[in-house]
């Protein structure tokens, strides 16, 4: 397989990302049918941090960090970089030295299916990254790969310029040709999240306004009224 790094990629429009910054990353998870959601294993370093921007993305062999070098040269402000590995790998694939240099260029944050490491000082300097593992173990610096490639991070496949969402829920992942559609989607579900807390805020029960008590009688779910209804209700029935 050929081995290659694309300058340059198409970015969605930075209106687009500003509107994709109103919402979380599990109402967009919810907007788009429950899709894009990478595993659960990815997590923030940085509790509170959120991020919304587009992919570049790399694609390493597991404990090699040489395209992620290659990588930081055509990342350009606003980008997120997303990181996966050839062959499954925990090592400390970004450190402090990286992530500056990232800095320097304007980037917002990492997603990596991979390990991080110098991870007090990634803290310090405020630099939110969603990491599978924190481990101190070095890499190699000779393995070829591919920079601005489709990669699968975290069970999901990226393409460059799709927009990418992270906060403490997780990352999801925006098609380029979904996010129209996308959009639309998450605006309809904000208003109807807003319309189900004035319920709430009015005593009204989720089990009434999601029609839940006919599911429950599908279910065979009873009611009793309290614990000793329930048992003799049981002893008859074992009569």
């Amino acid at each position: 397989m050929e081995n290659y790094v694309i300058k340059n990629i198409k970015r969605p429009s930075q209106v687009i990302i500003e509107e994709f910054t109103r919402f979380d990353v599990s109402t967009v998870y919810e907007a788009q049918g429950k899709a894009g959601l990478m595993n659960y294993q990815l997590r923030p370093i940085i509790k509170g941090s959120s991020i919304c921007g587009p992919a570049i993305t790399v694609t390493c062999h597991a404990g090699d960090n040489l395209m992620i070098h290659a990588a930081v040269e055509v990342c350009k402000p606003g980008d997120i970089l997303v990181i996966t590995t050839i062959g499954d790998g925990v090592s400390g694939m970004i450190g402090e030295l990286i992530i500056t240099a990232l800095m320097k260029r304007g980037v917002q944050g990492i997603i990596i299916d991979s390990g991080t490491r110098d991870v007090a000082r990634i803290r310090e300097l405020g630099f939110p990254i969603w990491t599978k593992a924190i481990f101190s173990q070095g890499t190699t610096k000779i393995k070829g790969g591919n920079v601005n490639a489709p990669a699968i991070c975290g069970g999901v496949t990226v393409h460059p310029g799709d927009i990418i969402m992270a906060d403490d829920d997780g990352v999801v992942v925006v098609k380029q040709e979904d996010t129209k559609f996308t959009l639309e989607s998450s605006k309809k579900r904000m208003i109807k999240e807003e319309g189900t807390k004035q319920k709430i805020a009015n005593g009204e029960l989720s089990i009434d306004f999601y029609n839940l008590r006919s599911v429950l009688e599908q279910q065979n779910v009873y009611y009793y009224e309290d614990e000793e209804e329930f048992h003799i209700k049981h002893g008859e029935l074992l009569v």
